[in-house]
């Protein structure tokens, strides 16, 4: 089966796409991949299955790569004489900015490309973690409370202490602070909006249980994967995520109730029903007072959440077989022409 794997980006997660991308090839080993690789200039490359290493990027090198344009279906390699077109499904891999805000969704679904990720309103929704949230509320589904804050704005914060302070559009826990005292605050202000010029502020919830949970939608409906309670200190801070975007053993289940389960299990459906479909998402929850609340949505996960499948090359193939098709109007001009018509022209 022929895939390939778009990686990189523009965005303060682009290493962690190229970490992303090395390990859903060890985990993809029995498909055709093509990688294709976005730089920081947005110039997209095609790279060599051999050249599939952290240093290969980290040194420039891929600059000596074919670049690669789009058309109608395909991504383009030209050639002194003619071209080739690399004419497959893709799936989506770019973390953060380019990748997760809808950016590179857009392109694909423009240039007619099928593609393994979220739309571009999934990804709107759930880059921003302000839209996050009140999409969260119009599904039924409880989020914690917060305030937001301004870069431009007065920074004045009424959530008591200890709190958390997060960029709205960040992922990966980078510019993420806990705050434990007021005379900590304006430092993990100052971190956060360096990031963004929009961040949230909730209450840090010391020792609260959190899941996650991946699913997509497939030939049966929605498949999950396993739950699974993730091992944290304090909380996941960037270098625990870094880890976690080059997974690929299997993990155990949370050793949770039935009850529960399906609770966790209901929440995601009612995230993931009627925007999310073509792609496998992550989401993260807490669990408080025997209540699910959404803490984030994960649209493009590290490493795919491969660690969650047991079976993760047969996830893809049946998500693959199952992706959405864009309603394309058929224009036949017929209101041109009867206006036309109507003028004697």
């Amino acid at each position: 089966m022929k895939l390939a794997i778009v990686f990189g980006g523009a965005s303060y997660e682009h290493e962690i796409s190229i970490v992303s991308a090395i390990t859903v090839m060890e985990k993809l080993s029995g498909y055709e991949l093509t990688f294709v690789f976005c730089d920081q200039d947005h110039t997209f490359y095609l790279i060599d299955r051999g050249n599939m290493k952290a240093k290969y990027f980290a040194s420039g090198d891929y600059k000596k790569a074919p670049v690669l344009t789009l058309t109608k279906g395909a991504f383009v390699q030209k050639r002194r004489l003619g071209s080739t077109e690399h004419a497959m499904p893709v799936l989506n891999l770019i973390h953060g900015a380019d990748g997760e805000d809808g950016t590179v969704a857009s392109l694909l679904s423009f240039f007619d490309i099928p593609f393994i990720g979220p739309r571009t309103d999934a990804s709107v929704l759930s880059f921003d973690k302000r839209m996050t949230k009140w999409f969260a509320a119009g599904r039924g589904v409880k989020t914690v409370a917060y305030e937001e804050l301004h870069a431009a704005a007065e920074h004045k914060v009424s959530t008591s202490m200890p709190c958390i302070v997060k960029p709205s559009r960040l992922g990966s826990s980078i510019g993420v602070s806990v705050v434990k005292s007021a005379a900590e605050l304006d430092y993990a202000l100052d971190v956060a909006f360096e990031f963004d010029d929009s961040v949230i502020v909730e209450p840090f919830i010391a020792g609260v249980k959190e899941y996650n949970l991946a699913g997509y939608r497939g030939a049966e409906g929605i498949v999950y994967s396993i739950i699974e309670e993730p091992q944290k200190n304090e909380f996941l801070d960037f270098d625990k995520k870094y880890l976690d975007f080059a997974r690929s053993g299997e993990v155990g289940s949370a050793a949770i109730d039935d009850v529960l389960a399906v609770k966790l299990k209901m929440a995601f459906a009612s995230i993931y029903e009627g925007l999310f479909e073509g792609a496998l998402i992550r989401c993260d929850f807490f669990v408080i007072d025997g209540e699910v609340y959404l803490n984030e949505i994960n649209p493009i996960p590290g490493s795919m959440a491969n660690y969650l499948f047991a079976d993760f090359p047969a996830a893809v193939a049946d998500l693959l077989s199952n992706l959405p098709r864009a309603r394309r109007p058929q224009v036949d001009y017929k209101y041109i022409h009867s206006i036309n018509a109507a003028k004697g022209k």
